[in-house]
């Protein structure tokens, strides 16, 4: 359910103007003036609602669809019950973003710095930025335009944020240089120290951790996600990377461009990564890896040797997907003799 409380709507919209958005055509232009209000699911979706089916594993479902109008493809029109207007276009899914991002926008706190954040004088900060409650500022910090720093966040000394980006609640950025429209959940800690420890005399000595965070263009780092400066050589996540909630970047890692890396994963330290990698859930990487542009690495699996570009890689330790799965299947078979 979208609550207003939360977003703001910024419908009702015509079919006309719905079916511009999503490049999808009306198929009965005399609808062309009625007018949508929500976007609903299938199941959910009302006399004010539009909804999205792309998925022919739905098709019994969507002879339920109550909706106002509906957003299909070629293939799947002919399910869509009579007396709902229906919309084709060839990628329902990319149409529902388009129409999502129109229709609806979070609330966005209007520019100001709120009177108890602290902002050292030498820092710079640039125009049309909301400064929260109880932000900390420190020395020598460079912001760019149009940024929004939540309460509580903390923007060590040095550091420089790019234009148009988002500082979540709590989160700690330091020894970092951010580009621009990179969004930083809430208590992400980026720039802290590496892991690094020599053992000496009985002791665990701590190595200085003396190198920075570079993150690029367009990034997203997840809630209490850890980045950790790089020990010589920065640390680097490259443009265009999503890196979800929970997870461990080491320091000295390098991603390319686009990378994905879902929750919970952990990459020890100088690993290199290519471009648009994907890591599934709870995957695990040794040391002074290298992972080729495009592979994929399934949930859970545990990294241990350098993977090929375009592999996909599954288990662990990891091995490739085909052999993961006769290696299942032997299993499987021999465990009933």
């Amino acid at each position: 359910m979208i609550d207003k409380n939360f977003y703001k709507n910024n419908g009702p919209f015509t079919l006309a103007q719905v079916a511009e958005i999503t490049n999808a055509v009306l198929a009965d232009v005399g609808q062309a003036e009625e007018k949508i209000h929500e976007i609903a699911s299938m199941e959910n979706a009302g006399a004010r609602d539009i909804c999205f089916f792309y998925d022919r594993k739905a098709k019994e479902k969507a002879g339920n669809i109550k909706a106002k109008a509906c957003i299909t493809n070629e293939d799947l029109k002919a399910f869509v019950p009579a007396g709902v207007a229906v919309l084709i276009c060839t990628d329902p899914k990319m149409a529902f973003l388009k129409l999502n991002k129109a229709l609806y926008a979070e609330y966005t706190p209007t520019a100001g710095i709120d009177s108890t954040a602290r902002i050292d004088p030498s820092a710079k900060i640039g125009k049309n930025c909301f400064i929260g409650a109880h932000v900390v500022i420190e020395e020598n910090v460079i912001i760019g335009d149009n940024c929004r720093l939540e309460a509580g966040c903390v923007i060590a000394r040095g550091c420089q944020i790019g234009n148009a980006c988002r500082i979540g609640v709590n989160a700690y950025i330091s020894y970092c240089l951010m580009g621009s429209n990179c969004y930083i959940y809430s208590g992400a800690r980026i720039g802290c120290d590496g892991f690094g420890f020599n053992f000496e005399n009985g002791c665990h000595v701590r190595i200085p951790q003396i190198g920075r965070v570079i993150i690029g263009n367009d990034v997203e780092i997840g809630a209490n996600t850890c980045v950790d400066r790089g020990a010589l050589d920065d640390t680097v996540i490259g443009d265009g990377c999503r890196i979800d909630n929970l997870v461990q970047i080491a320091h000295n890692d390098k991603m390319g461009r686009g990378c994905v890396i879902v929750s919970q994963t952990g990459i020890a330290g100088s690993c290199t990564f290519g471009d648009y990698v994907v890591c599934g859930g709870q995957s695990g990487f040794a040391d002074h890896l290298t992972v080729g542009s495009g592979a994929q690495i399934a949930a859970q699996s545990g990294i241990m040797r350098d993977i090929a570009p375009g592999a996909v890689v599954m288990g662990s330790p990891a091995v490739p997907f085909k052999d993961y799965m006769r290696q299942v299947s032997f299993l499987q078979r021999n465990s009933k003799k």
